[in-house]
C-alpha cells in the first residue's frame, strides 16, 4: 500500500472507473493485475498475458480520452473544495473495505476522522424511526462513548435512524462518518446540512460518486456496501420487513462481518425486520452497548498473570520474519487487536495475515477471540 497515491495514480484510478462498458468489478480486475491503475493503462499491451480471455476485450476500451477529461475535471473540483481523492492503494483508504471484491477504486472524502479507526461500527435502520428507535440510538452511542471512547460511528445521513446515530455521536464526542449516495457538491436530504457540516470537524463525509451525481435510488443501494464493508460490525436498530437497513445487514454477512439487531415487540412494524434477522440467525440479538462490546471481544481483559517476557522466545518455535512482525505488532496491545487494524499497522495483506495468524495459533503464540481480535498469549 502506498502512503498516499500520487496525482498520476489518482487520475488513472478515476479514469478507469469512467470508461463506458467497464464496470466496477472489471475495473478492479484490471487494477489488480499490476496493483495500480497507472500501469493498467501504460502497460496495457501486457494485460493480455494476465487477464482472462473474456476480459481481453476490455483492454481495447482503455483508449478513452473522454474518461481522462472527466477525471481531470473531478480532480480540479476536489482540489478547489478541499476534498481528498483516496485511492484503493492509499494508506488512508478504509482497510476493511479494501478487502471487499466490489470496493471502489477511489473514494472522495472530506473530514477529519480516521477511516481506519481501531473500532468501526455502523448503525442503520428505518427512515421512519420511532421514539423507541431514537432512544436506542442515543443510549447505545452514549454507552459506547463511556465503554469504547475511540469508536467510529458510520451511517448514511438519511432520515430516521441514520441521522439519529450521527447526531448522538456528535453530542457525545464520537467521530462519525456519513456515506453518501451522491457527489460532494450537494447534501441530501438538504435538511441535514447543518449536521453534515458539523461532521466535517468530528468525522466526515465519504462517497464513491463524482460531483454532479444525483441521489438516485440505485445509488443508495450501492452505497450500502460501503457502509457494511468499512466497518467491523453492522447494527440494525429498527427496520420493517423491507428496506435499505436489511440490505446493509445482508452485505455485512456476505463480507463476513458481524451483524447485530435490537429486538422489538412482536407486533411493531418497524421492528419486524430486526426480529426476522434474529429469528433467522442472520443477526445476533443485543440489548445494550455492553452486549455488543462483549460479543465483539472489545473488552478482553489481560490475563491476571502474564508469562515473563524473557522466556517467550525460548518457548516458541522459530518464527518467520512475517510472523515476528505480527507478534511484535500485537505485543503492546494486551487487550488484543482486530485483524483489520493489525494488517494496517503491520502492512501485510489480510489474506496473508490470516494464514500467518492461523499458523501462530497452531504454535500456541497467539489466541483468537470473537470479532476477529487476536492477542499474544
Amino acid at each position: 500500500m502506498n502512503k498516499t497515491a500520487n496525482t498520476e495514480e489518482i487520475l488513472h484510478c478515476l479514469a478507469l472507473q469512467q470508461i463506458p462498458g467497464v464496470g466496477l468489478l472489471s475495473a478492479r480486475a484490471l487494477y489488480d493485475v499490476f496493483n495500480n491503475a497507472t500501469d493498467a493503462f501504460t502497460r496495457r499491451d501486457e494485460l493480455v498475458h494476465y487477464t482472462h480471455p473474456a476480459q481481453r476485450k476490455l483492454i481495447k476500451m482503455l483508449d478513452c480520452p473522454e474518461a481522462f477529461e472527466r477525471a481531470k475535471r473531478e480532480m480540479e473540483f476536489a482540489e478547489k473544495n478541499g476534498i481528498a481523492c483516496v485511492c484503493i492503494g492509499d494508506r488512508r483508504y478504509p482497510s476493511r473495505l479494501r478487502e471487499c471484491p466490489d470496493a471502489p477504486l477511489v473514494l472522495f472524502y472530506k473530514g477529519t476522522g480516521d477511516l481506519n479507526a481501531l473500532q468501526v461500527v455502523s448503525l442503520v435502520g428505518t427512515r421512519n424511526a420511532t421514539e423507541y428507535g431514537r432512544e436506542l440510538c442515543e443510549k447505545f452511542v452514549s454507552d459506547m462513548k463511556r465503554l469504547c471512547p475511540e469508536v467510529l460511528v458510520v451511517s448514511g445521513l438519511a432520515y430516521g435512524i441514520d441521522i439519529a446515530a450521527h447526531r448522538a455521536a456528535l453530542a457525545h464526542g464520537l467521530n462519525t462518518i456519513a456515506v453518501l449516495a451522491h457527489g460532494l457538491d450537494r447534501i441530501y436530504p438538504a435538511v441535514h446540512r447543518k449536521t453534515a457540516v458539523e461532521m466535517l470537524e468530528q468525522g466526515g463525509l465519504l462517497t464513491e460518486y463524482m460531483s454532479g451525481t444525483t441521489p438516485d435510488r440505485q445509488n443508495f443501494v450501492c452505497r450500502n456496501r460501503i457502509v457494511a464493508g468499512m466497518c467491523d460490525a453492522t447494527i440494525v436498530v429498527e427496520s420493517a420487513t423491507k428496506g435499505g437497513a436489511l440490505i446493509t445487514a445482508g452485505l455485512a454477512v456476505d463480507y463476513h462481518r458481524d451483524c447485530f439487531a435490537f429486538p422489538g415487540r412482536a407486533d411493531d412494524t418497524y421492528s419486524s425486520g430486526c426480529n426476522a434477522l434474529i429469528r433467522d440467525n442472520k443477526a445476533a440479538l443485543i440489548l445494550s452497548a455492553e452486549d455488543f462490546i462483549k460479543a465483539m471481544s472489545w473488552d478482553v481483559s489481560p490475563a491476571a498473570h502474564q508469562a515473563p517476557e524473557a522466556i517467550q522466545r525460548q518457548l516458541f518455535l522459530e518464527l518467520s520474519p512475517e510472523e515476528e512482525l505480527l507478534v511484535n505488532t500485537l505485543r503492546p496491545h494486551r487487550d488484543g487487536m482486530q485483524i483489520n487494524a493489525l494488517v494496517v499497522e503491520a502492512d501485510i495483506p489480510i489474506n496473508r495475515a490470516s494464514a500467518l495468524l492461523f499458523g501462530l495459533e497452531m504454535k500456541g503464540v497467539v489466541k483468537a477471540a470473537v470479532g476477529g481480535v487476536y492477542r499474544v498469549i
